[in-house]
């Protein structure tokens, strides 16, 4: 049934904005109804909600994200490893934290595959192009800031995680909104947040996650690779048909065969996007004081103070299915299948993320944007310039440049992918039960979006997605708040067991 819809572009087009059209009005605008600032400038409420609430659990846990930064690399690389082994023989635990799924490294890399993506390349390229320099500022400050968020409700997901009798881990804010908010006597709000939240997670995977991420991988790969004389220029569908293949071997196999995927595909992509990124640093040495002063200069300037929390709060952030998802909750589904009996261990572990995500991986792709002059100031971009910006960045320090990013941006589409289809199934689950039927109903049509969204020109759709994952954060962080003790309690568990193995 796809393929006469695909043959005909604008019928495909008309038909899916037409569907979705009608969704995006009241939805859209109340998602992303701002709150004035001056006569002519506002930011979404959405955007302070998730400022204010980082920046809260910032200081109620103590400036966490300072304190444990090396206590996270410390768990990460196994050197807490034997305490799960004391604790089983104390039996201390409940038998829902004794199992697990994937390492502390995989639970990581499956997160961090979701987050590094196109909000990294076109996101601060919009960014830039909305605040100046200086909002590369706040994007720094956003990172540091969600580090305090990411660690909370990944220690809530490990914590109210549930296990089948196979093995498999279910867990994440839906869990934990329902058995969390019910030990506070909040039953029936927790029923409802956790109902909403799983609607809005699966719409934000079939979208968001899906759909936009090819959508955008296919404009790069046709503008950069594919001649125009070429058989498969503007042929998207060719090309989502080839990933929704891919994707399909990978997310059939569950949350262990995701994780073995994106334990390898997420260093090599980092890797491969850092290394272009600081060899064009290099080759404009010269350029980077210019650069740090002129981001310095534009910190405090309104434009450059707008720039960082709308260009990448609102565009960075959503155009890439959030940038480090801090407040979001999705990424508290992937950590919940680690193997601890720690829930705080993964907190732990997950604050690294938007270090790596925002402080690492969008601070470089601002310098490289700004070094090269690519950036013009109070024009307004979209998505695909953002990416097409980022390209001529590299293009001027090696011409062949733009081919490496193809690949990192394909990269990252392709691990967002996989990523964002264990959230959708995990939210589709909870609403429709947890059998092999389910499951292959769920991700049978994730793959048909991937095929559909490579072909359309996709508008409105992108709009109600990103709606759905911004409204994933209303029901998230009324959770995370009310459940912040449980999460203090874990910590200092963690913490007295880490102490008494030191001593």
């Amino acid at each position: 049934m796809l393929l006469p819809c695909i043959i005909s572009q604008q019928n495909l087009d008309e038909n899916i904005n037409q569907m979705f059209g009608n969704a995006t009005g009241w939805f859209v605008d109340a998602m992303f109804a701002e709150i004035p600032i001056t006569s002519s400038v506002g930011i979404p409420w959405v955007a302070v909600v998730l400022l204010l609430g980082a920046s809260y659990f910032t200081v109620y846990f103590k400036f966490i994200n300072f304190r444990s930064f090396y206590t996270a690399f410390q768990v990460v690389r196994g050197k807490y490893d034997v305490l799960e082994d004391k604790i089983k023989a104390q039996d201390e635990v409940k038998d829902t934290n004794d199992i697990g799924e994937v390492s502390h490294f995989q639970a990581l890399t499956t997160a961090v595959s979701a987050t590094v993506g196109l909000g990294n390349i076109a996101g601060v390229a919009i960014a830039l192009s909305i605040g100046g320099p200086g909002a590369t500022f706040w994007m720094v400050v956003i990172g540091v800031l969600g580090m305090s968020s990411k660690f909370v409700e990944c220690t809530l997901g490990v914590k109210y995680r549930e296990i089948d009798e196979n093995g498999r881990v279910f867990g994440g804010p839906m869990y934990y909104l329902t058995k969390g908010l019910k030990e506070k006597g909040y039953i029936k709000l927790g029923k409802v947040l956790s109902i909403f939240f799983a609607i809005m997670c699966i719409g934000g995977s079939f979208g968001g996650g899906n759909m936009f991420q090819v959508n955008q991988a296919f404009k790069l790969f046709d503008h950069v690779i594919v001649s125009e004389n070429s058989m498969i220029h503007g042929q998207g569908w060719v090309f989502g048909l080839i990933m929704a293949i891919l994707v399909g071997v990978v997310i059939i196999g569950g949350i262990k065969k995701i994780a073995s995927v994106t334990d390898k595909i997420v260093p090599f992509m980092v890797l491969i996007y850092i290394v272009t990124v600081f060899t064009v640093l290099i080759l404009f040495r010269a350029e980077i004081p210019k650069a740090l002063i002129a981001i310095w200069e534009g910190v405090f300037y309104p434009q450059g103070v707008i720039g960082g929390f709308v260009g990448v709060l609102v565009q960075g952030l959503r155009r890439g299915a959030f940038s480090n998802e801090a407040g979001v909750g999705s990424a508290s589904i992937a950590h919940s299948a680690v193997k601890t009996r720690f829930p705080a261990s993964e907190g732990l572990v997950a604050l690294l993320e938007p270090f790596i995500d925002t402080v690492i991986v969008c601070t470089m792709t601002a310098l490289v944007l700004i070094i090269t002059g690519q950036i013009s100031t109070g024009v307004a971009i979209n998505d695909e310039q953002g990416v097409l910006l980022t390209a001529s960045a590299l293009q001027s320090g090696v011409s062949w440049f733009p081919y490496l990013l193809t690949i990192a941006v394909m990269l990252f589409a392709f691990s967002s992918m996989i990523s964002w289809s264990y959230y959708g199934y995990q939210a589709w689950s909870y609403l429709f039960g947890r059998g092999k039927q389910t499951e292959y109903v769920y991700k049978s049509i994730f793959c048909c979006f991937t095929v559909i969204g490579a072909a359309a020109t996709l508008n409105s759709v992108t709009d109600f997605s990103d709606a759905m994952i911004f409204a994933m954060m209303v029901p998230n962080m009324i959770g995370l708040f009310l459940l912040s003790s449980k999460v203090k309690e874990e910590l200092i568990r963690y913490k007295q067991n880490i102490s008494n193995l030191t001593k």
